[in-house]
């Protein structure tokens, strides 16, 4: 419930604190007095739209500070937590507006956004009046507000559910399907670059290999002359082994006449026809390793000019075509395991819009038997706020064809307001008063399914008699005891019923040099005399004061 409201130089007020207390409290006062500079600043401290016309004149700023004391589990709580903002006891809302249309806000003197002070001070406090723009006026909350009044918390929460297990396979499915429709475009392309590398089969440091073998046959062609010269020089007709050999065997028969002189040579021609033996034996060598099929050269050239035409024609280095190869493989098998998954995906989607239809069908049914309950509940309240012959109905059409994370229905709250009219919008169909009064009507059937501690509600009592002014008072008095209410009213009735009771007034401050806007707590004969001039205008009588006196005996004041 809020507590305390504190406002500091809004428009004509320059310093007010209110201390409120559970029940219904009303506010009441002369028209243009400032009921609704008020409320304004109120709204402000709840997060509404600033504007540097509400500072009071000859002040940079002005700011308003709404302490509530909401009880343990309440949504705002955790949405204050979500904001890393401690709670330790009351929950303080503060708005400061500069002059410059500039605002501040704070929750628990911690700085937050007008936005986030806007979603706490909504689980806070709600404010109706005549011109009341969210439960009755924005078909798109009238869903939630049978919800609401339904319970249909555990089942919504199963929807939700539902709905999200379908929504992301149904994603994933879509950017799966988009994957393997790109690789089915290349398709292909891909089986064909496959098919090509496959035949070729790179190896990897293939090209190294195969440019040193080409390089040693093209280099052994060149020299093959020279060594067959050289072989020729060494192992031919005129080769110097056969008559070194012949020569060193005629010394060796003459050694045993002159061994000192034949031993020498012997030995050194020994040696040389060793050292021509091995170089013709290496000649040999070299010959034979120089000889090569020129097919294979052909081979080897070949095979170098297919792999550098793949690496071209795929932009890679001729190192990289392997790794190509293998992607390609694993592209092809992706595309062959995108059309399985596809259809597992499909399935999977299948299955969970089954899951997710039950789960809307379930919310419908509840939802059409909530409504009815509802509307009886809304059709009880209305002959005694002057609505006799006007008829609630809550209106639900279902397109099972489009879910949502809330189902598949959309709702909207109806009126006939005379017999063989034609049901409407409430906001088409309805003034001014009949849709504060609809507005009651609906929020007595809803007090106790989830609304916010705190009600507001702005002269929904204008332009109705005393019987109907008695009834939105015995309604609001109801609601009060559910939830703290406050209300700026006209009527009498009403007043009389509430436990609290404030004026609010224009005086003269400064020595008259301006005027302000004061608000007073009345108790006993204050209270009666206020009523009494709700009752007879400017002239109090003893009548009106009489009268005024009966009304708060037989209210709950």
């Amino acid at each position: 419930m809020l507590a305390q409201l504190s406002i500091r130089d809004i428009v004509l007020i320059d310093r007010l604190d209110l201390r409120l207390d559970p029940g219904l409290t009303v506010l009441t006062g002369e028209t243009g007095a400032g009921k609704s500079i008020l409320l304004d600043a109120f709204a402000l401290a709840l997060g509404a739209r600033g504007d540097g016309s509400l500072v009071r004149a000859g002040q940079p700023s002005g700011q308003v500070t709404a302490a509530f004391d909401p009880p343990a589990g309440h949504p705002s709580l955790e949405l204050a937590a979500a904001h890393d903002i401690v709670v330790d006891g009351d929950l303080i809302l503060r708005r400061v507006q500069m002059i410059d249309g500039r605002t501040r806000a704070f929750v628990n003197d911690q700085p937050v956004s007008a936005q986030a002070l806007r979603s706490i001070g909504a689980t806070l406090v709600e404010i109706h009046g005549q011109h009341d723009d969210r439960a009755l006026v924005d078909s798109t909350t009238h869903r939630a507000l049978v919800d609401q009044f339904g319970g249909h918390g555990r089942l919504l929460e199963e929807t939700r559910a539902a709905h999200a297990a379908w929504r992301s396979k149904t994603q994933e499915f879509e950017r799966e399907q988009a994957r393997v429709a790109r690789a089915r475009a290349d398709a292909d392309y891909l089986r064909h670059a496959h098919a090509e590398l496959s035949k070729l089969a790179p190896r990897p440091k293939e090209e190294e290999a195969l440019a040193i073998a080409r390089a040693a046959m093209m280099q052994a062609e060149k020299v093959a002359a020279e060594l067959n010269e050289a072989n020729e020089a060494l192992n031919g007709n005129h080769s110097p082994i056969a008559a070194l050999s012949a020569t060193m065997r005629r010394l060796e028969r003459r050694s045993a006449q002159a061994p000192a002189l034949i031993e020498p040579p012997v030995k050194a021609l020994d040696a040389a026809i060793e050292a021509l033996e091995r170089a013709a034996a290496c000649v040999e060598q070299s010959l034979r390793d120089s000889r090569f099929d020129p097919r294979e050269l052909e081979r080897v050239e070949e095979r170098l000019f297919a792999l550098r035409g793949a690496a071209r024609k795929y932009s890679v280095a001729i190192d990289a075509l392997p790794t190509l190869a293998e992607k390609f493989a694993g592209d092809l098998a992706a595309l062959d395991a995108g059309e399985a998954g596809l259809a597992a995906l499909s399935k999977a989607i299948a299955e969970n819009r089954q899951r997710l239809d039950k789960a809307c069908a379930a919310v419908t049914a509840a939802r059409r038997k909530a409504a009815k309950q509802l509307d009886s509940a809304v059709n009880a309240e209305l002959p005694p706020l002057k609505l006799e012959r006007a008829v609630f109905t809550t209106e639900i059409s279902s397109d099972p064809t489009a879910p949502g994370p809330e189902g598949v229905d959309r709702l909207e709250f109806v009126v006939q307001t005379n017999p063989g009219a034609r049901p409407g919008p409430l906001t088409k169909v309805a003034s001014g008063g009949e849709l504060a009064r609809f507005m009651l009507a609906l929020k007595v059937a809803l007090a106790d399914r989830g609304s916010a501690p705190t009600l507001v509600f702005d002269e929904i009592d204008t332009g109705v008699g005393g019987a109907v002014a008695d009834a939105i008072g015995q309604r609001l008095a109801r609601l009060a005891s559910r939830a703290q209410v406050l209300a700026v009213t006209h009527a009498p009735q009403v007043a009389a019923r509430a436990l609290g009771h404030f004026r609010i007034a224009k005086d003269l401050a400064d020595k008259g040099k301006r005027v302000a806007t004061s608000v007073a707590p009345l108790i006993r004969d204050a209270r009666r005399e206020e009523i009494a001039r709700m009752l007879s205008g400017a002239m109090v009588t003893e009548e009106a004061r009489a009268a005024a006196g009966k009304l708060l005996d037989s209210g709950a004041g």
